[in-house]
């Protein structure tokens, strides 16, 4: 795979070339030549586009594709299909499939089944059997064969000694626990934020405190641990300023936000559409600031997709009834670029889906110099676009942002000598 890209502005902090725009030559994979001009005597592919921008391979920290089990949802090569097209070279697998990745076996069917795959696919595995919070899953097992992180997704570990015993098992071995805070019985089957909105359309709240209350344990847990965790869907200012205290103090958390609740308020839900109905539910203009405050402040460390496909079935119905969860991977730069594009600089923005993640996850970083492999994201920041069914390559089309005008477009990935244009 040979490739020469034209006229591309660099964003990469940690690139020599970060902000000057340049030509970069890439022969078998490999980057040959980074220069202010390169002249193509081979006949060799040529990428060129006004607006056209070149950052490391793009790496989401939350995809599910449902595959085992539910593959009428999404399959892995559909997911990965969206991945691509959403500019991601590297995704995180949740677990809760069915069977669940809790066994080796699981995390060698991840590996397989997607090898050699332009977008690599790193499993997530469970934190418990069956994600069902009872009884801790093999974590060492999967570890070796090649789980990156320990997770029951959006089933809240509610067994403290649960998580606990995680946490320090985990030591051993440099794992990651990662826990999506939310109180189960303060959640209470609700089904967007509760506040004014909830009162108005008659609909059961989910409190913020049903995440801060867990958000709380967790910290504490992890410092009794002196052991790291991450905290990933997080959505309220009050846990905002928990981890930023959390931090200060020295305790080792990182954690996530998702890129649809820093663009999307609770106000939207007006018109009942079940495509908002998410987990967490999104949140007040409020949490919003606190959010976009915590990114520029380091203390929310990244920011993820939080992909959840549902069919049709699962979402065409009445509000109360329908599941949790919008397709985002394919659009989640825009919707995040959208959102952050006048309060954090473009550097800022791409190192929350870049180098961030694969820091939390302990994975090496690509590098965009001469003599690596081409690991890339191209793509326009300041170029519109509008997202119709028509353009989504998931099998699920549950999106909120279908027909909305955003801003940035990706144009392609390179990464394991291939090439993905859009």
């Amino acid at each position: 795979m040979n490739v020469l890209i034209k006229s591309a502005t660099i964003v990469d902090e940690n690139s020599v070339f970060n902000g000057k725009k340049v030509d970069i030559l890439i022969e078998r994979g490999i980057i040959k030549k980074i220069a202010p001009s390169i002249k193509n005597t081979a006949k060799t592919t040529e990428i060129k586009t006004s607006d056209l921008h070149v950052s490391i391979g793009w790496f989401d920290l939350r995809a599910n594709f449902c595959d085992p089990g539910f593959e009428y949802k999404e399959d892995l090569k559909s997911g990965l299909k969206a991945a691509s097209k959403g500019g991601f070279t590297g995704v995180l697998v949740m677990p809760t499939t069915h069977p669940t990745i809790d066994s080796k076996s699981g995390v060698e069917y991840i590996l397989n089944k997607t090898k050699n795959n332009i977008v690599s696919a790193y499993p997530a595995g469970a934190l418990t059997v069956k994600c069902e919070g009872n009884d801790m899953s093999e974590m060492y097992d999967m570890h070796l064969a090649g789980a990156v992180a320990f997770t029951d997704n959006k089933k809240s570990i509610k067994n403290p000694g649960i998580l606990t015993r995680a946490m320090l098992y985990n030591q051993s071995f440099n794992g990651l626990v990662m826990n999506f805070p939310n109180d189960d019985y303060l959640y209470n089957n609700g089904q967007i934020n509760e506040g004014v909105m909830s009162t108005r359309l008659g609909l059961k709240g989910i409190p913020a405190i049903a995440e801060e209350l867990m958000v709380i344990r967790d910290l504490f847990l992890a410092e009794y641990c002196n052991s790291k965790i991450h905290l990933t869907n997080i959505s309220t200012k009050k846990s905002v300023q928990l981890i930023k205290e959390a931090k200060a103090k020295g305790i080792k958390v990182t954690a996530d936000t998702n890129s649809y609740h820093l663009l999307l308020d609770e106000t939207l839900l007006e018109n009942f559409d079940s495509n908002l109905k998410l987990l967490p539910p999104l949140r007040t203009k409020e949490d919003i600031k606190a959010l976009i405050k915590g990114l520029k402040e380091g203390t929310i460390d990244a920011v993820c997709s939080d992909h959840t496909p549902q069919d049709i079935e699962s979402k065409q119905c009445e509000f109360d009834h329908a599941k949790f969860g919008m397709i985002n991977l394919q659009s989640s730069f825009s919707v995040l670029n959208t959102a952050l594009k006048s309060k954090l600089s473009l550097n800022e923005i791409i190192t929350l889906i870049s180098s961030k993640p694969r820091d939390i996850l302990n994975l090496e970083t690509p590098k965009i110099e001469v003599g690596t492999q081409a690991n890339l994201t191209l793509f326009c920041p300041n170029t519109s676009i509008v997202y119709e069914t028509k353009d989504l390559d998931s099998k699920s089309k549950n999106s909120a942002i279908l027909g909305k005008k955003l801003i940035g477009k990706v144009i392609g990935i390179i990464n394991q000598n291939k090439l993905e244009l859009n």
